[in-house]
Order: C-alpha cells, then sequence, then structure tokens
C-alpha cells in the first residue's frame, strides 16, 4: 500500500520506535502471558461461572484490538518530520476561527496515538474524517472553510495557523 497524504501517520523516529516496542511486546511476551493466564483460569473447571477467564478473554480482546490499532498505524507511518509549508494536513496542531469568534481553537489534526506519544501536550484531537478535519484539509494559512454540523447548520472556520506536530 503506497501512503497518500490522506492517510499518513508522521511519526518522529523516537515515537515510531516506541509504537514498535509496544507491537513487539504486545505480540510477544504480553500474548503469551494471557495465554497462560486464560489456561491457568481454564484449568479452574466450569467456564461459565469463571471470572477470571472471562476478565482474561476480555483483556485478549482488547489487546488484540490494540496490535490491530498499531499495526495499522505503523503500515502508515511516514518517518520524519511533515512538511511545513503552513498547508493543512494530518500531523499538523492547527489553530482555527471560527466565522463570528475572535477565540482561536488549537487541536491536532490525526490520530489518539500521536498526541498520546507526549503526555506533556493536552490537545484536542481530530481526525481527518470528522467534518472538521474533512472541511480544513488542503486548506493553507488564512483559508476559510465550510462543513455541516450535526444540526444540519454550516459552520465557517478559518485557518489561523497549521505547524508539524513537535515543531
Amino acid at each position: 500500500m503506497t501512503a497518500t497524504s490522506e492517510n499518513v501517520a508522521w511519526l518522529t523516529q523516537d515515537a515510531y520506535d516506541r509504537l514498535k516496542q509496544e507491537l513487539e511486546h504486545l505480540m510477544g511476551p504480553a500474548r503469551l502471558e494471557i495465554a497462560k493466564r486464560i489456561e491457568e483460569a481454564r484449568a479452574e473447571g466450569d467456564l461459565s461461572e469463571n471470572g477470571g477467564y472471562h476478565a482474561a478473554k476480555e483483556e485478549q480482546g482488547k489487546q488484540e484490538a490494540r496490535i490491530h490499532q498499531l499495526q495499522q498505524l505503523l503500515q502508515r507511518a511516514q518517518v520524519g518530520d511533515p512538511p511545513d509549508d503552513g498547508v493543512v494536513e494530518p500531523g499538523m496542531i492547527v489553530e482555527i476561527r471560527f466565522e463570528g469568534d475572535d477565540d482561536v481553537e488549537r487541536f491536532l489534526l490525526g490520530s489518539r496515538e500521536l498526541a498520546s506519544l507526549d503526555n506533556s501536550v493536552d490537545l484536542d484531537v481530530y481526525s481527518l474524517k470528522s467534518p472538521l478535519g474533512a472541511a480544513i484539509s488542503g486548506k493553507k494559512v488564512g483559508d476559510t472553510a465550510s462543513y455541516q454540523a450535526p444540526n444540519g447548520s454550516t459552520i465557517t472556520v478559518e485557518v489561523v495557523s497549521a505547524k508539524p506536530y513537535g515543531a
């Protein structure tokens, strides 16, 4: 699969390495540990009333979902710095101003994994597939974009700034 600007996840080398390390742990030692816990709980007998078995199976499901999520993210990861050309793209910290409002809203356009890598930054995250994310993608600083809110009203925003995350 080739990466396009719509599905690229820009990661620093450090972020990529940490996510890859987490994936390797989940697919190796963590899988073995959860399988061992399930087997031990299964050996206790009646599975219908075995809370430890059900808890371990639920944890296994969550772990497998995280593995899938990390695999998808790493598959579309682009290591390096996203272009700093003022164009709104995934992996950018974007500031917008809603029409008729002087306040500026700041958020990360991309995925939660990117924001969760740096606990010192408290950012809202908007997906590229969200109405706002889709409307501003590809816009430049000073451009305006409109999108339809869930209540049916049209909302217009101005792009105030777009900088690569971590810049």
